[in-house]
């Protein structure tokens, strides 16, 4: 059927559900099609059954080799409610004697046939709780769907995910960044704190992608290890620099795992939490002070800033700066190389985008009844949010070169 031909008959349709005057709202007229749409649905039904046996309605077919009445017959209805955009339908589905008719048009088992399932699942995806879920189905096609359900429905991106989780990776990943976004969980039925971490890499074309998320487990190096060897055992070879926070025994596991790996800080969180310990009157100068630290051109340069600002600031704040002289081995890294990568590297700005999609997870719901609830949330978060990740980084040629020769034969 062409456009025009389409359009004909949809006047007609028009003109016919006017004639008796019964239509006199938009309510009307949806009411109207969705008693209608049922009759074509029974129809189409109908006219598969037809097709499966070979003929039509009370019709009997004798084989061509024996002459007799084929085994396979009609037997019946079954009655069944399906869910649609037009609301809720009641079908008669045709059954056969053998148990052999298989309808395309509403699948054996199917109680869908909107698109409702793929709308629950995007509204997970963003956080929304399972009342809220339920409340806009009720509100767009007036019946509700009960916590089980939306659990059942999203429950089914749960081999997709683990698909997802165990994929392949890149054998380099010159830069990859990881950070932790924290989340209210029930688990045992107490509600506490749990992390997710996301590890983030730059892949050698320049572009950002996610390569795994890992949820509950305490910081340390026993789990860090755990956290590079799944990504060794996905295809990773080499990591050129990794930058995180000051996380619990990252530093010994990325030995182990990467040894070539250049460990770098996130400069933005180790400001951050030095800053902890300076009064708020302070805070300005003493900021300004250790910007002048990691902006320095060297790293000789910058080693004798910090060691003024500690010379400057020890009788008022003995602590604050010792961080820096303690950890001084992955805050220097980032010297080394032009301003474009280290701006890459020193600050959040490369994970940004994803943490803040994350953070507003946080925002449409208080707590998340299970740690896998919360994983199909990440997950399909992340589907949503890297699903633009198709630009490179900025200058991703010039870096490309640069890190060629600082890491001859790695790239």
């Amino acid at each position: 059927m062409n456009k025009d031909e389409e359009d004909e008959l949809l006047e007609k349709l028009a003109k016919e559900m006017m004639k008796n005057g019964s239509i006199t709202s938009a309510f009307d007229v949806e009411e109207k099609l969705r008693k209608s749409f049922g009759k074509i649905i029974q129809s189409m039904l109908e006219e598969e059954m037809n097709e499966h046996l070979g003929r039509e309605k009370y019709e009997h077919e004798r084989t061509k080799e024996t002459d007799k009445v084929s085994d396979n017959y009609r037997n019946g209805h079954s009655r069944k409610k399906v869910k649609s955009n037009l609301g809720e339908v009641e079908l008669n589905i045709p059954r056969d004697r053998n148990g052999e008719f298989e309808p395309v048009v509403v699948p054996k088992h199917s109680r869908d046939i909107s698109k409702l399932e793929t709308q629950i699942i995007e509204l997970y995806g963003m956080g929304n709780t399972t009342r809220e879920i339920s409340n806009f189905v009720e509100n767009l096609y007036g019946f509700s769907v009960s916590a089980e359900m939306v659990s059942n429905i999203t429950d089914k991106i749960i081999p997709e995910m683990n698909e997802w989780k165990a994929r392949r990776l890149d054998d380099i990943y010159p830069f990859v960044f990881i950070d932790a976004i924290h989340f209210n969980v029930k688990v045992n039925g107490a509600i506490g704190k749990s992390a997710a971490y996301v590890v983030m890499g730059i892949n050698k074309t320049g572009i950002k992608e996610v390569l795994g998320i890992y949820v509950g487990e305490n910081e340390s190096s026993k789990f860090w290890l755990s956290v590079l060897n799944d990504i060794k055992n996905r295809g990773v070879k080499d990591i050129l620099v990794l930058s995180s926070d000051g996380l619990t025994g990252i530093q010994e596991s990325i030995k182990v795992a990467f040894p070539k790996t250049d460990h770098q800080t996130c400069m933005v969180h180790f400001v951050r939490n030095t800053l902890k310990y300076v009064n708020h009157k302070d805070k300005a100068k003493f900021a300004q002070d250790l910007k002048a630290i990691y902006t320095s051109s060297t790293e000789e340069m910058g080693k004798k800033i910090m060691e003024d600002v500690h010379e400057k600031w020890k009788s008022k704040y003995p602590i604050a700066m010792n961080r820096w002289e303690e950890n001084w081995s992955v805050i220097c890294p980032f010297y080394k190389f032009s301003q474009r990568i280290r701006k890459m590297i020193y600050t959040t700005n490369s994970i940004e985008s994803l943490n803040s999609g994350y953070r507003r997870l946080n925002k449409a719901r208080n707590v998340y009844p299970s740690v896998q609830a919360l994983e199909k949330v990440l997950y399909l978060s992340t589907k949503r949010i890297t699903k633009n990740w198709t630009s490179k980084v900025p200058e991703w040629g010039e870096c490309l070169r640069e890190l060629e020769i600082m890491y001859e034969g790695r790239i």
